[in-house]
């Protein structure tokens, strides 16, 4: 049975296909050496004359065109694994396969994606010849491709975790879980909810397939539930809302939104200016996101790039008054390594702008869980997802707010103290620059464990006027909240901890923001 695929498929792993002739075959020699001193413990080391045969027999035939046939290309070890799901992922390329080149190419391309589905533990592809009497073609001899499978063991997953803000003295409970393969299609099944005490709800379930058959795409589809008790305000919102995925690619995404929601105020105190959203609302959309992640991890980034850009486009169904928007984010990241104590500095910038259709006569009128909130603590280097972090300040802490209708509070009829709602924004911007360096004792660095400097700004603002051309930017810039501070950040397997001083450098009347020691626990 040759081994040529073999060397080919760990290739695949560093290099794209359409890499140049010369370039691939040195890059297979390397990996040959590489898997060559793997196996040194398990199997003795070839002499160097036989070495150096089979390098020039992989080169030869990887550089020159040497014809061949595929007889058949068999699947080996499904257990549970519906077959037509290894063979959707496999491709036509390998049974079309011409050349010695086209086929290591086409396994190891074959291999990557079955390696991706996350079903399978070990994935292999080798060749052997036909079986007798099975003619070639074109002075080529026939092959048959054995791929070979290994399930995971494994097909449940899941995770629960208690995290505090001590900044905004609250607790939640949350937790996941995720089942693998279950119906044999390597499908993803999930489930996760969150509970935070005595203010938000959220259940959500899911499914994602990988491509089958005729279909072109992976299937995603994503059902939610969502009852909120926004921050001190008077306002309850209750979501439910199904997503579907149309389109799903390593770069892009496509999926479409509905949701019914009801917002209501019990304390009949909401400010005018959002009165007339009261009551249950259609919200139906579509969104393309475009990402792509270069960085070297999520968690602490050291070196690389990220970058994510998402459109959306609300209120397709019919009745939708209030619903109607274009909304547009952007969220860069890039992280240098400085080379001292693995210290690396990461800064970023977040835009976004939601264009609302309707208009009322105060300015924009756009639903309130579309716009931009901004505080809260969010980890500033993590995640992609638009403007939203701002350290040092409370979650929806500043922005445009109005004042609550002044309520009774008691039988003797004295009246409460006005209270302002935040109202959120239709212009958002974040940026940031994070210094993160390990910290000079051995124990500490094993665990992972590092500290960090920040700084971050941000602002917020609702549209006025229907021309985009003119928002008053200048004004925009100028009223920028920032802060600062230092912190030690300690991850774990379940979540992530970060214990920060934070200053506020810059804010305003009726923004919440608070200087001094912050924790935050948050996933990963």
């Amino acid at each position: 049975m040759a081994t040529a695929s073999d060397a080919a498929q760990e290739h695949h792993d560093d290099h794209d296909e359409g890499e140049e002739d010369g370039d691939f075959d040195d890059d297979l020699d390397d990996e040959d050496e590489e898997e060559d001193d793997d196996d040194d413990d398990d199997q003795p080391s070839a002499s160097p004359s036989e070495e150096a045969r089979l390098e020039a027999v992989l080169r030869r035939l990887t550089a020159d065109e040497v014809r061949i046939r595929v007889h058949e290309v068999a699947i080996r070890g499904c257990g549970r694994t519906r077959r037509a799901a290894v063979e959707a992922a496999v491709g036509p390329d390998l049974a079309r396969a011409a050349t010695v080149r086209d086929l290591v190419r086409a396994a190891a391309a074959a291999r990557d994606r079955l390696r991706r589905l996350g079903a399978f533990d070990a994935v292999s592809i080798t060749l052997d010849a036909a079986p007798p009497g099975i003619p070639g073609t074109g002075g080529g001899g026939a092959v048959v491709v054995l791929v070979d499978v290994s399930e995971a063991r494994g097909r449940a997953a899941g995770d629960l975790g208690i995290f505090a803000n001590a900044q905004s003295r609250s607790c939640s409970l949350e937790g996941s879980l995720k089942l693998k393969n279950l119906f044999g299609y390597c499908e993803t099944w999930n489930a996760s909810g969150a509970l935070e005490l005595d203010r938000t709800a959220e259940l959500c379930a899911g499914v994602e397939m990988p491509r089958i058959g005729a279909i072109p795409t992976p299937l995603m589809a994503q059902i939610s539930l969502l009852s909120e008790d926004w921050l001190k305000s008077s306002l309850k919102e209750h979501l439910m809302g199904i997503s579907v995925g149309l389109l799903s690619t390593t770069n892009h995404n496509l999926a479409y939104n509905f949701s019914w929601r009801t917002l209501t105020d019990p304390a009949r105190s909401a400010p005018n200016s959002i009165q007339e959203q009261l009551g249950n609302s259609l919200l139906s959309s579509i969104k393309y996101a475009y990402k792509v992640d270069q960085r070297d991890s999520s968690i602490r980034p050291t070196h690389g790039y990220a970058f994510q850009s998402s459109s959306q486009i609300g209120g397709l169904a019919p009745g939708s008054k209030y619903s109607r928007f274009l909304r547009q984010e952007f969220d860069l990241r890039v992280a240098l390594p400085l080379g001292v104590l693995n210290g690396a500095l990461n800064a970023g910038v977040a835009a976004g702008v939601i264009h609302p259709l309707e208009w009322g006569c105060t300015g924009s009128v756009s639903p309130l869980s579309e716009k931009f909130y901004l505080g809260g603590n969010r980890p500033l280097v993590c995640r992609l997802g638009g403007p939203s972090s701002l350290l040092g300040f409370k979650a929806r802490g500043l922005g445009p707010t109005d004042f609550r209708t002044c309520g009774l509070n008691n039988s003797d009829g004295a009246s409460t103290s006005p209270e302002l709602n935040g109202l959120g924004g239709d212009i958002a911007m974040t940026a940031f620059a994070d210094l993160s360096f390990d910290i000079p004792l051995k124990p500490l660095r094993d665990l992972g464990i590092h500290g960090h400097a920040f700084v971050s700004a941000g602002n917020i603002a609702k549209l006025t006027e229907r021309d985009l051309r003119k928002f008053p930017l200048h004004d925009f810039l100028q009223t920028f909240r920032s802060s600062a501070g230092f912190g030690v950040v300690v991850p774990t397997r379940f979540f992530r901890v970060e214990m920060n001083y934070c200053l506020i450098l810059k804010q305003f009347d009726h923004d919440k923001g608070k200087t001094g020691i912050q924790f935050n626990f948050s996933s990963p």
